[in-house]
């Protein structure tokens, strides 16, 4: 470890002082203008357009709404049932399975359970697993299978959604489609819980395990076995390989450049740093951070954040919370203009309802992920034998990230701006003017707490750094699990990833935010089109999951009744 940090380290020397000896020349600018048409390029790709819609979000959406419905809504009917599994209380179950524990108790204690009953459910559950496969050996037959607990894997997971999406996507929401934005933002969060219940659900049911116990799981793995289980095998390479390698561009982009770019324009405006070259040093400090952060792989990841997640969430809603309720009188026009300019949008240059509902839509997915395959790729080293716990668990993730965060940031902004302070749709890029002066991204959210909480500056900067700096780790997870499927699972494969991955953290704060977000967007959303593949052939197994879980759970009912 000490070797991987002084190579680091030594690696980022020669930058800094070459960064140093060319401020004159703009690196910062350099470096935009050289990423700007690649940014360009996946962004002109991945959104294509369908009767002037981008195809992408059309698919995102029907697809949740459809399992949605096929669930029987169960956004609301698990919701209770996600939280209790998330406090441990299936907690036994999910480590030695309902029947040892409470089959033959359940008679021994007199309970309304028969022999034949407990074996019918043997039975039931054993045909289960027959036809679904991997799961034999996978979750069942290694009850020590996994690496983190629930809590953990969802600290994780949430920590890769909740980031700079939520302080700063959410203010270009707004600057771009005004206050209705938000509306269907909301809108886009709830239905997204069920594409994450599915999604994480077959991340557990198909993931590999390691010789060491190392867990390998995510879209890669239930594309190939779970579409060979089923006859399409080649089908299920490709879409595999195709979905690592934008998992890769995402963990490069959305889930890192975006975020040490928004870092950096606080860090910037905190510090008043003006020199050609700040970007650039910002971004070698955050790399270092963040490079010593990922050396210890998902169960560093995961103490890290299930301590820094929990902690800056609830000091940002404490935070949101005090300005909301400060202004009161405020809210029921904040919720009324929420919902009026959702249908009849004012807000120049955004294209009308169709263009604030596709600006809303597509900020929620960017922040949420749900859809994107990537959340699954943690929560495949939960410690169970029951893959849909862990997608119950998941489903709590688009409800966090954007039903909560993200609403109590767009009202924040909105009642701010009930002042007057800027003019919905600004300069159609994102960015507005504010007492003469252009904001954009996390810029706008920074002067709506400074309005409300003495040195709010100071506060937002440390939560925008930590919100960074948590989703970048998790990001690197994900994308170096891609890398593994792709190279292989050596030490020097995952060295030259790490590095690359580092290297774009330098990238994102360097270059601008409007070429550094296109290229996020493009990234993130290029991995729907793969993992919908997997979700579309497999959701009939995570049915099957689902009713063995909460036959699982009934069954531990009876026998403690």
């Amino acid at each position: 470890m000490k070797k991987y940090l002084l190579f680091i380290l030594s690696a980022f020397i020669p930058l800094i002082s070459f960064a140093q000896n060319n401020q004159e020349v703009g690196i910062d600018q350099k470096i935009d203008q050289a990423f700007q048409p690649v940014s360009d390029f996946f962004s002109s790709i991945v959104f294509f357009e369908v009767a002037g819609t981008p195809f992408v979000l059309i698919l995102l959406v029907a697809s949740a709404a459809f399992f949605t419905i096929y669930f029987g809504f169960p956004n609301i009917r698990y919701f209770w049932r996600a939280i209790q599994t998330v406090r441990g209380k299936y907690e036994d179950i999910e480590k030695h399975g309902a029947t040892e524990l409470y089959g033959e108790d359940g008679i021994a204690q007199g309970q309304d359970l028969t022999k034949v009953d407990i074996e019918n459910h043997i039975e039931k559950i054993d045909d289960d697993l027959a036809v679904d496969g991997d799961i034999v050996d996978t979750i069942r037959d290694e009850s020590s299978d996994g690496e983190v607990s629930h809590f953990q894997a969802l600290a994780t997971a949430v920590s890769g959604t909740v980031g700079n999406g939520n302080i700063a996507g959410v203010a270009l929401a707004i600057a771009l489609g005004g206050p209705g934005a938000t509306f269907w933002m909301i809108v886009c969060g709830l239905l997204g819980m069920s594409t994450k219940f599915v999604e994480c659900t077959l991340g557990v049911q198909y993931r590999d395990v390691g010789e060491d116990g190392t867990v390998y799981g995510g879209p890669m793995y239930y594309l190939t076995k779970g579409l060979k289980a089923r006859g399409f095998a080649t089908i299920g390479k490709v879409a595999a390989v195709i979905f690592a390698i934008f998992c890769i561009g995402g963990s490069f982009g959305g889930g890192n450049a975006a975020q040490s770019n928004q870092a950096t324009i606080v860090l910037k405006e905190m510090f008043n740093m003006t020199s050609a070259a700040s970007g650039f040093i910002v971004g070698i400090v955050l790399a270092i951070i963040v490079g010593i952060i990922i050396i210890g792989g998902i169960k560093r990841i995961a103490q890290v954040t299930e301590k820094v997640v929990p902690f800056m969430a609830v000091m940002y809603v404490l935070a949101c919370l005090y300005i909301i309720f400060s202004n009161f009188s405020l809210i029921d026009d904040a919720v009324a203009l929420i919902v009026q300019e959702a249908f009849n949008p004012t807000a120049i240059g955004v294209g009308g309802f169709i263009g604030v509902l596709l600006v809303g839509f597509k900020r929620a997915a960017f922040s949420n992920e749900a859809g994107a395959g990537s959340a699954s790729i943690a929560h495949s080293a939960v410690r169970t034998k029951y893959s849909a716990s862990e997608g119950l668990v998941a489903l709590l993730e688009p409800f966090i990230d954007t039903v909560l965060i993200c609403s109590m940031t767009a009202l924040v902004i909105i009642i701010f701006n009930f002042g007057g302070f800027f003019e919905y749709g600004g300069d159609g890029t994102g960015a507005v003017l504010i007492g003469g002066e252009s904001f954009e991204g996390a810029g706008i959210t920074s002067k709506a707490f400074a309005e409300y909480i003495p040195y709010s500056n100071v506060f937002l900067t440390i939560a925008v750094v930590l919100f960074a700096v948590s989703t970048m780790i998790s990001w690197s997870y994900y994308g170096l699990q891609s890398w593994k499927f792709l190279f292989g699972r050596g030490k020097v494969a995952d060295l030259v990833y790490k590095i690359l991955f580092l290297t774009f953290v330098v990238v994102g704060a360097s270059a601008s935010m409007n070429s550094i977000w296109a290229f996020s967007d493009a990234m993130i959303f290029a991995m729907v089109f793969p993992n919908m593949v997997g979700l579309f052939f497999l959701f009939p197994v995570v049915k099957k999951q689902l009713k063995r879980y909460l036959d699982a759970i009934k069954l531990k009912e009876q026998a403690i009744d």
